[in-house]
C-alpha cells in the first residue's frame, strides 16, 4: 500500500562535497517499510522542477517515525533538496517499488555498494541484523573525504571499504577488493546498488561462482507507479518497470 504523507525535516547531515542525508519524521506512525523500497520527494517553490524525485530509503527508525533519505547533488531538484533547512515539510509518496530478498538462516550475505549505492544498504543490513542474519559490508569511495556514515554501518557487522586513491582500505574499485578475487568466496549471496558497470562485475562474479545476486537498480524513476514508462529496464522476460517490478532485481534477469 502507498501513502502519502507530509514529514518534517529534523536533520540535514553533509556528507562530501554533493551528499546530504536527511532525517524525516512523520507525526503518525510509519506504515511497514521494507529495504530496497524507495520515495517520489516532491521538491517545492523551486521552478522548472515538475516532477517528484525517487530517493532510496536509507534507513528507518519506527520508534521515531523517522526514515533517512541520502541524496546526491546532481541537478536542480536535488541541489533543492540538500539545501533544505530544518524544519522544512517535505511531502512523500512511499514506500513504493519492490524489496530485497531475505536470506534464510545460517547464510552468509556480501552487502556491496559503491558511491551513493551505498544508500539502500544501510537498512538493508539491518533488517537482516534483525532476522539473525548478520551482513558484510563492501563500500566504495573515491577519497577518504567522500566516506558517507562508515561507522553506523559497522555497528550493524563488518564494513570492508576501498577508495581510489587508496586513502581508506584497500585501493582500487569494490571488485578490486581481496574478497571479490576469491575463488573460494565466504558468501552465498550478494547484494549491490551503485554505478552499473560495477554491479555488472559483481553479478558476473557471482556468476561465475554460482551465487545469487541482487542488484538495486538507479534508472530515472518519474512516477514511481508505472505509468510514464520511463525507467523501463530490459529484462530476458521483456522490459520490466524500474518502479514498480524494481527496483530490485536478481541479476541473472536483466539484460543489461
Amino acid at each position: 500500500m502507498r501513502f502519502i504523507h507530509d514529514f518534517t525535516l529534523v536533520n540535514n547531515a553533509k556528507y562530501a562535497a554533493d551528499v546530504s542525508v536527511l532525517t524525516l519524521q512523520n507525526d503518525s506512525d510509519l506504515p511497514q517499510i521494507a529495504a530496497g523500497q524507495f520515495v517520489e520527494v516532491r521538491v517545492d517553490n523551486t521552478p522548472g522542477v515538475m516532477l517528484r524525485r525517487p530517493i532510496s530509503i536509507h534507513d528507518v527508525n519506527y520508534s521515531k517515525n523517522q526514515i533517512k533519505l541520502m541524496v546526491q547533488n546532481v541537478g536542480k531538484g536535488t541541489d533543492a533538496l540538500c539545501r533544505l533547512a530544518v524544519g522544512a515539510t517535505l511531502n512523500v509518496l512511499y514506500p513504493l517499488g519492490a524489496e530485497f530478498p531475505v536470506p534464510e538462516q545460517g547464510k552468509q550475505p556480501l552487502l556491496i555498494g559503491g558511491g551513493c549505492g551505498v544508500a539502500p544498504l544501510l537498512y538493508l543490513g539491518r533488517c537482516f541484523l534483525n532476522n539473525g542474519i548478520t551482513p558484510c559490508f563492501l563500500l566504495g569511495f573515491r577519497s577518504m573525504s567522500t566516506l558517507i556514515e562508515t561507522k553506523t554501518y559497522s555497528e550493524l557487522g563488518e564494513v570492508m571499504i576501498t577508495t581510489e586513491d587508496g586513502s581508506v582500505g584497500h585501493k582500487g574499485y569494490v571488485v578490486n577488493h581481496p574478497v571479490m578475487c576469491s575463488e573460494t568466496p565466504n558468501f552465498d549471496t550478494i547484494y549491490t546498488c551503485g554505478p552499473e558497470i560495477m554491479m555488472k562485475a559483481v553479478a558476473k562474479y557471482a556468476e561465475q561462482h554460482g551465487m545469487e545476486c541482487y542488484a538495486s537498480l538507479e534508472n530515472r524513476m518519474a512516477c514511481g507507479i508505472g505509468a510514464c514508462l520511463c525507467c523501463v529496464a530490459p529484462t530476458v522476460e521483456g522490459n520490466k518497470c524500474t518502479c514498480v517490478e524494481g527496483p530490485v532485481f536478481n541479476s541473472k534477469y536483466l539484460q543489461w
